[in-house]
């Protein structure tokens, strides 16, 4: 598929834009524009109030202000180094224009004394004198109206002016073409959205602050096309996935029956839903991509472990990925006992399997001995073999990308995808990030689960902290201590967690154990043991990802200095306490006095346990790109749309653009074709690529 003619213009070199020479166009990359398009899509981000006043006497100094004025006499500079100063006098009052290092000859010939001027700049008072400094704008009476009364500013970075911005966009709009409608008739005339060019025209120049609010429609239409686009990539992808022929997988049921039958309880309605969405998805002959999105101890394992048991009832095999061999062994601990009453087999396969053994497994897993495999990134290497997978289960999506998504489904020709998360995420996020998938949702606790009790404590009580534990260890109860991340640095946070070990240790006796990052894999695994078996009864640990271990009998989980952990971070913390059957206590310690936004995310973990609002909360406080790690989360980039604000947005973009791709998959009808030109400015070679193929 090749790029539209009428989009020409704007694919062409910056430097045919007026006033953006060689070195300029170098400046302008480092705001990540490279063709003219791009300075399409880089709008205002404020504006200067220009509108003319009689006097600078009706201002408030600082600020910018527009005047007429009488030229009166020029000041030049004394020494080198000082400032040229020429008096002005406006309808009531006497200033100076300054300048620095100017040229004398020049400042005549713009300000011949005598003569009026139109001058718009900066106001600020010295020594109870008024004076502005280098004027933004000197203007003859008559040029009065080629000031903009309402002056919009640009982002800028060094070596571009506010001048050469306005100047190079203005360019690039007038190269804006007239394009095909891509937006839905009746959403748009619902919103009363503009069209493209009329949208983006408005942008560029705003006649007030409401113009450069992300409301205004000319700016809401700009992040609706984002959305849409994006949006439309992530479609092309899933049906492109879909469409990569898949296998029905139709369970018979009788494996789940015998798992059912030896659980102690019954499961929830949110996993009885999400079985059958994913037992559904695994019966059509196109490929799932299904993301199960689950709480804290909202039992998703056992969701995908049914799923699994539908893979093997229809012949085939499923494998389970963990991104951490500690996470895999328990996933095989905790799943053994129900591979057995299924009377199945299930093997783990690490980085750790060498030699005869792992030959051994691969071997019974080539020829379907082995119907589910646990494992590690060690399941992708070349020489692992399936007799017939069916469904591949990654676990904890963050570390794990579309591509790896598409390389695991390459295992099994057709094999369809389950990606389990434990983080909620906020749907706009969810829209973003999975848009290309189908959600299944964990919005209950398994019953049985008891709520965990949250306090603030002040660090200044840490003896009481301390007093509580022992009590709790003398009752037989474990707990889990977390040593703050005090610096970027291992060490200094080693430091402090062996610190706390040691305190602990003497106040407390030998029931103390610790675990950090810069332990041996072998240590840390024995510590951990140590704990799960419960001969030590504190485990004190510097990050969270080492206690991903689940460990019922620890009921009490204190965090130090938790003002310094993000919302995410203390809800996963919390969860790792809870799982058995006694009451648990989550102590939040913090260093007083609390910041607002400290104190807001502990009383949010306060008084909640719903990680769906906890994450909500950690959107509106933080912000998209912070709240799943901007560098690894996959997250676009968008430059008009906002996704905190304009959350809602993204759902309509993800149903039109389905609903669009449903009745003209290849995008070759009128709206079709308009929608291709969309993704072409917006630079989605990925969706092009896929049409393409298409």
């Amino acid at each position: 598929m090749s790029r539209p003619e009428i989009l020409f213009p704007l694919f062409a070199g910056l430097e045919t834009l007026d006033g953006v020479g060689p070195k300029t166009a170098q400046a302008f990359a480092l705001l990540g524009v490279e063709k003219p398009k791009d300075l399409l899509f880089l709008l205002p981000h404020s504006a200067v109030d220009r509108s003319r006043k009689a006097s600078i006497r009706d201002v408030v100094p600082p600020c910018t202000v527009t005047v007429e004025v009488e030229v009166g006499s020029h000041f030049p500079p004394r020494q080198k180094g000082r400032p040229y100063r020429v008096m002005v006098r406006d309808a009531a009052l006497e200033f100076q224009l300054v300048f620095f290092h100017a040229r004398g000859d020049y400042l005549q010939k713009i300000l011949p004394t005598g003569q009026r001027r139109l001058v718009s700049g900066k106001v600020e008072l010295f020594d109870n004198i008024a004076q502005m400094v280098h004027p933004d704008h000197v203007l003859r009476p008559e040029e009065a109206d080629d000031l903009p009364l309402f002056e919009p500013v640009y982002p800028l970075t060094a070596g571009v002016t506010q001048r050469q911005v306005a100047k190079a966009a203005a360019s690039a709009l007038a190269r804006a073409p007239l394009v095909p409608e891509w937006i839905d008739p009746n959403l748009k005339a619902r919103e009363a959205w503009p069209d493209w060019r009329t949208a983006l025209e408005t942008a560029h120049a705003p006649q007030d602050q409401a113009g450069l609010a992300f409301t205004h429609p000319a700016r809401q239409r700009l992040a609706y096309d984002e959305l849409f686009a994006h949006q439309l990539t992530l479609s092309l992808a899933r049906a492109h996935l879909r469409r990569g022929n898949g296998v029905a997988s139709i369970g018979t049921g009788a494996l789940h029956a015998k798992v059912l039958a030896t659980l102690p309880y019954a499961p929830t309605a949110a996993q009885t839903r999400a079985v059958a969405e994913i037992a559904q998805d695994m019966a059509e002959p196109l490929r799932m991509n299904r993301l199960l999105q689950g709480d804290v101890g909202s039992g998703k394992t056992l969701v995908a472990f049914l799923a699994l048991l539908t893979a093997v009832e229809a012949g085939g095999q499923g494998v389970l990925m963990a991104p951490t061999e500690i996470l895999a062994r328990q996933h095989r601990e905790g799943l053994l006992p129900l591979a057995e009453a299924a009377g199945i087999r299930l093997e783990l396969l690490t980085g750790r399997d060498k030699g005869a053994d792992r030959a051994a497994k691969l071997a019974a897993l080539q020829d379907g001995q082995i119907q589910i495999l646990l494992g590690t990134h060690a399941v992708f290497q070349k020489d692992v073999h399936f007799q017939d997978l069916r469904l591949a289960v990654v676990d904890e999506q963050h570390r794990f990308g579309v591509s790896q998504r598409m390389e695991l489904g390459a295992k099994g020709q057709a094999a369809d995808v389950l990606v389990m998360t434990a983080t909620p995420i906020p749907r706009s996020l969810a829209l973003a990030s999975y848009g290309d998938m189908d959600v299944s949702v964990l919005d209950e606790k398994p019953a049985g689960r008891k709520p965990i009790k949250t306090v603030m404590i002040s660090g200044a009580r840490m003896d009481e902290v301390v007093g509580h534990l022992a009590r709790a260890v003398a009752e037989g109860r474990q707990a889990y201590w977390v040593c703050p991340l005090v610096e970027e640095s291992e060490l200094v946070d080693y430091a402090s967690a062996v610190e706390r070990f040691e305190s602990l240790r003497a106040a407390l006796g030998d029931v103390v154990g610790l675990v950090h990052g810069q332990m041996p894999v072998a240590e840390k695994d024995a510590a951990m043991a140590r704990f799960v078996s419960g001969v030590t009864k504190i485990l004190v640990a510097t990050t969270v990802i080492e206690v991903g271990v689940n460990v019922p009998n620890a009921s009490i989980m204190v965090i130090e200095r938790a003002e310094i952990f993000g919302l995410a971070q203390l809800h996963q913390l919390r969860g790792r306490v809870g799982r058995g059957s006694v009451e648990s206590t989550c102590l939040l310690v913090y260093q007083a006095p609390l910041s607002e936004s400290g104190e807001r995310r502990l009383k949010v973990i306060r008084d909640t346990e719903d990680g769906f609002r906890i994450s909500e909360e950690d959107l509106s406080m933080r912000g998209a790109g912070d709240l799943i790690g901007t560098a690894q989360s996959g997250l676009p980039r968008f430059r008009v749309a906002d996704l905190e604000r304009q959350a809602g947005l993204m759902a309509v973009a993800q149903s039109d653009a389905r609903a669009l791709l449903a009745i003209d998959p290849d995008l070759s009808s009128p709206r079709g074709k308009a929608a291709r030109v969309l993704l072409w400015l917006l630079d989605q070679d990925r969706a092009i690529k896929l049409i393409s193929v298409g």
